[in-house]
């Protein structure tokens, strides 16, 4: 029970409402001296039928989180109505300017996407570990007392200006609440509209969240509908205006200068993406002159091909297979790059490889997604940034040698599928990186079925950690596999091996409290 106030007290708030009453309430604000009305304070966002649950996800403590959502699972609630709330939960709180917030938001739909390929008494385990992963960090942030996101009034829009470059130009400004209202206008129309206003600001850097965030919360809208585009979507707005003013933004305007020099150069404002189709001899070496470019010179490169009239998911497929060589050349986290959880020769987590990967495969679903004049800034972008990252973030990856190694692979006698699976597990347990890589390269060059080899590596997907990235790598590669030719694809589960060998060992939390409260 709320204690009375004292007589003093009593008194000073009748003197302060009739000061206030004498002064006004705008003046009296000035001074201080103003009550704090209940309405003074943000509105906050609703979000209907899924509230409650909504509510759920931020106010329980962690440690009960998982018991109280395996009585929503008995009551009727279904794992998507779960992922749902978490993803508005997660919004609402973080507005995508908390690190370990937007990772976590990023691998909800990843974790549905695993759940439905496993068998139906683990299928919340996935989902259970990232709700976890969420719910404790809202709770670490001060869960509803910190929320980000409010309603926002919808600005009025400049006549005869492109509704994108409006936006763009209030992140340029690092005005948030420009952007903010800038954006609710424009997502009035429909999600699609919203997407491709937001990408004008999205495109202005090639920084990996920048582009993976966007993506991740257009995947959550296939499993929770389009009407909740905006309240998604923002979040990206407002990673956007942050990152204004990080250093590496104010390094790198290349991109913001380069890609309408490009588009207007090649005359692609006016075209429709082309349909001609590229051969298995022309990706791949497409690939490499990719791999070996710089930043503009991929860039350039892409260009010329979507003037040509290549099919976009041709290009975007030489994109992945080139993030896919920054993977498999990669020797590991050096002495300097060390840290808890990412020991010396590990490359999970934030790599350089894994991190190139999940940006091509954005740029290449958004591409996908997307309007023309978007898909053709998607590809020419995601050209550059596979360069970029090749020659920004160090190494020498032109003269390292990729994985599988001749040595390692020469190793591997076996011809049976149960036995290669066998000996991939033994060695994603010792942590053995190339010779996993090696296992899983013959296996596909035998010719012998994939699926086995995904539910090996989605096993530990979903009990390891992986330093915030095993759902979203996970299902990064699923992605890539189903969207390339069979000539390339196996090289995307090779790397899934190298990275699942990299990340074993350190089970992520929520996982055996999750086994627990569900019994399996």
């Amino acid at each position: 029970m709320k204690t009375p106030p004292t007589r003093r007290e009593f008194l000073a708030d009748v003197g302060r409402g009739m000061l206030v009453a004498s002064v006004g309430c705008g003046v009296a604000g000035e001074l201080g001296l103003a009550p704090a009305f209940a309405a003074d304070a943000p509105d906050p966002l609703d979000f209907g039928p899924l509230e409650p649950l909504v509510r759920l996800m931020q106010e329980t403590p962690a440690k009960k989180l998982l018991p109280a959502l395996r009585d929503q699972l008995k009551s009727g609630a279904s794992l998507r109505r779960l992922i749902a709330a978490g993803a508005l939960a997660n919004a609402r709180t973080f507005g995508g300017e908390d690190y370990i917030g937007f990772h976590t938001m990023m691998a909800l739909a990843p974790a549905l996407h695993m759940a439905h390929e496993l068998p139906e008494a683990l299928q919340p385990l996935p989902v259970f570990k990232v709700l976890y992963r969420n719910t404790n960090r809202i709770q670490e942030n001060g869960g509803r007392k910190k929320e980000v996101l409010h309603p926002v009034q919808p600005a009025a829009l400049t006549e005869g200006r492109a509704g994108g470059e409006e936006l763009r130009a209030a992140v340029r400004r690092k005005d948030v609440n420009a952007a903010e209202q800038t954006f609710a206008a424009l997502a009035k129309t429909s999600a699609d509209d919203a997407l491709n206003h937001l990408l004008f600001a999205v495109h202005d850097h090639t920084e990996v969240h920048r582009v993976v965030l966007p993506y991740r919360a257009w995947d959550l809208l296939d499993l929770i509908g389009k009407e909740q585009a905006h309240t998604l979507l923002r979040q990206s707005v407002r990673y956007c205006v942050k990152a204004e003013s990080y250093s590496s933004s104010a390094k790198s305007g290349e991109p913001r200068e380069l890609l309408p020099k490009l588009l207007e150069e090649h005359h692609l404002l006016d075209r429709a993406p082309g349909t001609r189709a590229a051969e298995d001899k022309w990706v791949d070496e497409f690939s490499q002159t990719l791999f070996k470019s710089t930043g503009a010179q991929a860039a350039e490169a892409a260009t010329a091909a979507l003037a040509e009239g290549i099919a976009p998911a041709a290009i975007g497929e030489a994109i992945s297979l080139a993030a896919n060589q920054l993977l498999l050349r990669d020797v590991g986290r050096q002495p300097h790059d060390e840290v808890a959880g990412k020991p010396l020769g590990s490359v999970h987590g934030d790599s350089i490889g894994v991190h190139a990967c999940d940006s091509a495969g954005a740029w290449r679903n958004l591409a996908r997604v997307s309007n023309a004049r978007n898909t053709f800034a998607c590809l020419i972008l995601g050209a550059y940034q596979v360069a970029l990252d090749r020659t920004n973030r160090g190494g020498d990856f032109l003269h390292w040698e990729p994985l599988p190694l001749k040595w390692h692979v020469d190793q591997t006698q076996s011809t049976d599928p149960t036995a290669l699976l066998r000996e991939a597990d033994e060695a994603i347990r010792g942590n053995l990186q190339a010779r996993a890589a090696a296992i899983v390269h013959r296996y596909g060059e035998l010719g012998h079925a994939p699926r086995p080899v995904f539910d090996l590596m989605l096993r530990y997907a979903v009990s390891e950690d992986g330093a915030l990235h095993a759902e979203k790598f996970y299902r990064t590669v699923s992605e890539e596999f189903a969207a390339t030719r069979s000539a390339f694809r196996w090289r995307q589960l090779v790397a899934l091996a190298r990275v699942t060998a990299s990340e074993y060992g350190r089970p992520a939390p929520g996982v055996a409290e999750a086994r627990e409260a569900l019994k399996v």
